[in-house]
């Protein structure tokens, strides 16, 4: 018997029909891909499972040391096209991309955080934040805030630390909606 159907409900979702839906595709997606990628020397970046004007589409977002290119994705496309097709967890129909994670790369795991420690980077939480929980030092001024950007000072102990304007700034990893590299003059130059 093959897995259970996948379930996408448009619109807003309860925590408890989340809960009792099978894991969603992004993340069924990257447990499929990330071994046979790994083998091969990439590294998976990132994983959307998103509808566009033109339909459904599987974008996977890949690196390795030096970058990747257009043949890179190509390869890693037929490599895991067919893995995909074998479990065969995705009901309608869609499109594979497979693309380089490009100069505003998005940050997911505790040690993309600190590999990237000294770039600038833009950090969005689920939900505002108290400054008493992101703040190192007390700031009357402070307000709760859900975006911070600044130079990334790495993860330690469940937080990702950024500095902001002087600052030392703490976001708690499980509450990171979003983060990414921000375009800079050292991003720009390490390009070229």
């Amino acid at each position: 018997m093959g897995r259970p159907p996948t379930f996408f409900i448009l619109g807003h979702r309860t925590n408890a029909l989340t809960a009792i839906l099978p894991e969603p595709i992004a993340e069924q997606a990257r447990a499929v891909c990330e071994p046979i990628l790994a083998a091969d020397g990439y590294e998976l970046v990132e994983v959307e499972w998103t509808l566009e004007l033109g339909g459904w589409i599987l974008r996977l977002y890949i690196d390795k040391p030096g970058g990747v290119t257009i043949d890179d994705c190509q390869a890693a496309s037929r490599t895991v096209e067919p893995a995909l097709d074998v479990e065969n967890f995705i009901e309608p129909s869609y499109a594979l991309e497979v693309s380089s994670p490009g100069l505003e790369r998005p940050l997911r795991k505790p040690a993309d955080f600190s590999r990237f420690a000294g770039r600038r980077a833009h950090v969005r939480s689920t939900t505002p934040i108290p400054p008493g929980e992101y703040l190192i030092e007390t700031d009357v001024h402070a307000t709760p805030r859900r975006n911070w950007t600044g130079t990334l000072r790495g993860y330690h102990d469940g937080y990702v630390e950024l500095d902001v304007d002087g600052k030392v700034h703490r976001v708690p990893h499980a509450k990171i909606a979003k983060a990414n590299l921000e375009l800079d003059d050292e991003a720009l130059a390490s390009k070229e």
